[in-house]
């Protein structure tokens, strides 16, 4: 059993979202659910990883074991049952290897601000720049939520501190603290999900900030050659948030993602 506490939305075509490290689904529920408002026929699931959320972390020390949870709760959700896949960050990294392990079951991945999977010393990153900003948008912050959102925030609004306060925050707060510092130790997957696989030739999407200095976006170009119906955006104006920063940008790419799904499902 995997363990992962989950939420779950609608019926149709089984989405799976997996987000980041260390956040919890609220950072992909936020920006996805907007979208399937007026878009029925999918149902989303929105898992806690291990460690995270409202999920128990004892179980794992390593993003091995993070991969392996999150794997056997795709098992016990779907079975052998076709379905869509969003990674964020972190999640993108192991959407990746979701990818390997199930070609045939995944009808397509969308991959928000993807980890290149390097370790941080060796990521290409950009310099930390606020291209927008509005007065008083920090107002009324305490120092700990200040340095938590301006530390990768590109767009200082108000709106973007009402979403990152919704969206992000909950799921730092929720972290808890040994299964992040064990996992963060031993970060590296044993399988790469990138080198000597097989391309995938599903619907795809990448979106890249140009300003984020998390996982930056010169390192994931390279994925254009496995994924070889991929868009691939990199946003100006966009961070590591870069679904709240560019929100309307993130609405547009993803419809068009699933009208490719949709498409690819009528062939």
């Amino acid at each position: 059993m995997s363990g992962m506490a989950h939420q779950e939305f609608g019926n149709g075509l089984a989405l799976i979202a997996v987000h980041g490290w260390p956040v919890d689904h609220h950072i992909v529920l936020g920006c996805l659910e907007p979208i399937f408002s007026d878009r029925p026929g999918y149902r989303r699931i929105y898992p806690d990883l291990p460690g995270l959320g409202a999920s128990p972390g004892d179980q794992v020390a390593s993003s091995d074991d993070v991969l392996e949870a999150l794997d056997s709760f795709i098992e016990e959700q779907l079975g052998t049952e076709p379905f869509l896949l969003v990674g964020e960050s972190y999640g993108g990294l192991l959407a990746r290897s979701i990818v390997n392990r199930r070609p045939t079951q995944v009808r397509g991945v969308a991959l928000i601000c993807p980890s290149s999977g390097l370790p941080h010393a060796e990521r290409t990153l950009p310099a930390l720049q606020v291209l927008r900003r509005e007065p008083g948008a920090l107002d009324g912050l305490s120092a700990e939520l200040t340095a938590n959102f301006t530390g990768l925030a590109v767009v200082h609004t108000q709106e973007a501190v009402r979403r990152f306060l919704a969206e992000v925050q909950p799921g730092l707060a929720a972290a808890d603290p040994e299964t992040v510092q064990r996992v963060e130790a031993d970060y590296a997957l044993s399988v790469d999900p990138d080198r000597d696989q097989p391309a995938f030739l599903g619907p795809s999407l990448i979106l890249l900030g140009r300003q984020d200095i998390a996982v930056g976006y010169h390192d994931q170009l390279a994925l254009l050659e496995r994924y070889p119906h991929a868009s691939l955006a990199v946003l100006d104006v966009a961070g590591h948030n870069l679904q709240i920063e560019q929100p309307a940008l993130f609405a547009a790419l993803v419809g068009e993602w699933l009208d490719r799904v949709e498409a690819d499902g009528q062939d």
